[in-house]
């Protein structure tokens, strides 16, 4: 039987990682459970192995920790693309392991697909400024400008690209896993771990508390509501300094755990006005609270008025009184409306379906019948 062996490459990818290794492992264990489809990952690693259809790719450690790794020799990405012969390769960054997979272009003659995860003009400028923004563009031009096809998680980085010159570029939703983040995963127990009463309404932030999440205007959205409300923010590099109806729980959780905490919560809040997708709104809808987002960035895109509420960014005023007017449409009802939303719209299985129309559309009449089954 003909197989067509997809490879995916990034360097996105670490224990700790987000988006970007969530939507990897989806695929790759359900491209795994497609007849006439093989999957291969290739991803940085301390030294080459293969394990499952994931490839460890040799590259060395960043000094700040997290688990990622940079490459920086693009022969070793080129040679293992090389020896596994795919028939497409999707790149899942804008760094080393891109320019590796587009040298694999030319030897092999197969189309490459670039998935722009992450606004890279926007990141740089945040930590340089605006100065540099100019080349990082022309950079992103010509990188994506290779490419078969482009495809990004949501409209605005469609026309962030489409606006730089990119073509054939196109929106490619990312999914959430309606098993893991489900209610079904509350848990009663939690308000008496956090030392709050039934009526207080517990809202959750999750992710890492990196500078474009602007968590100052949640703790400060915190005050104004005051005690009739608990906020509990999960992850990494969270503020330390907080409000008395703030709760931190300053590490790293996997899937698991934060899916026990969201399902318990009553609402999720966030206040970042970056997002390229929001792939923690989906799992917060999943779970079957509501979300109150700022309207900006991918959240316009995918937080209906059924699923929760948008305010104006960076205002702390706008956030506590889009809290308050949650609450009194009914929360409960907004949550089991998320859920639903979620399950029709953004179940992975519908995701990995979405992806094979785009492969088959560039590999043509090289796409096995068997493929779509």
């Amino acid at each position: 039987m003909f197989i067509v062996h997809i490879a995916d490459i990034t360097m996105f990818y670490a224990p700790a990682s987000g988006g970007v290794r969530t939507y990897l492992d989806a695929k790759h264990r359900r491209l795994g459970n497609k007849p006439g489809i093989r999957h291969s990952l290739l991803i940085p690693g301390a030294h080459l192995s293969e394990q499952d259809g994931i490839y460890t790719v040799p590259a060395p450690a960043l000094p700040f920790g997290k688990g990622y790794r940079f490459p920086l020799r693009l022969a070793p990405w080129r040679n293992v693309l090389q020896d596994l012969q795919p028939d497409l390769i999707e790149v899942g960054d804008p760094y080393l392991t891109a320019w590796a997979a587009l040298d694999a272009k030319r030897q092999l003659d197969v189309p490459v697909i670039g998935f722009y995860h992450s606004d890279l003009p926007l990141l740089v400028s945040n930590r340089m400024g605006n100065w540099v923004t100019p080349n990082i563009e022309a950079y992103v031009s010509k990188l994506y400008g290779n490419f078969d096809r482009v495809l990004a998680p949501s409209q605005i980085m469609a026309d962030k690209l489409i606006g730089l010159g990119v073509k054939n570029v196109f929106v490619q939703p990312l999914g959430v896993d309606l098993q893991t983040f489900n209610p079904s995963k509350r848990d009663p127990g939690l308000r008496s771990e956090l030392g709050i009463d039934e009526n207080t309404h517990l809202l959750i932030f999750a992710g890492r508390g990196s500078k474009e999440k602007n968590l100052p205007v949640l703790l400060k959205c915190m005050k104004r509501l005051g005690r009739r409300y608990h906020l509990l923010l999960v992850g990494s590099s969270m503020p330390t300094l907080v409000p008395r109806n703030v709760t931190v729980l300053d590490k790293f959780y996997p899937a698991a755990q934060v899916a026990r905490l969201m399902a318990s919560a009553d609402a999720l809040v966030h206040a970042g006005d970056q997002e390229t997708f929001g792939l923690v709104v989906l799992e917060a809808m999943a779970s079957g609270i509501p979300v109150v987002a700022v309207a900006a960035g991918a959240f316009q895109e995918i937080v209906t008025d059924q699923c929760g509420l948008l305010c104006a960014p960076n205002n702390p005023a706008a956030m506590a009184n889009a809290v308050r007017e949650l609450f009194s449409q009914g929360s409960a009802a907004l949550g089991k409306q998320a859920r639903s939303h979620v399950e029709q719209h953004y179940a992975w299985d519908i995701v990995v379906d979405s992806l094979l129309g785009h492969y088959h559309a560039v590999l043509g009449t090289q796409w096995p019948l068997t493929a779509n089954g």
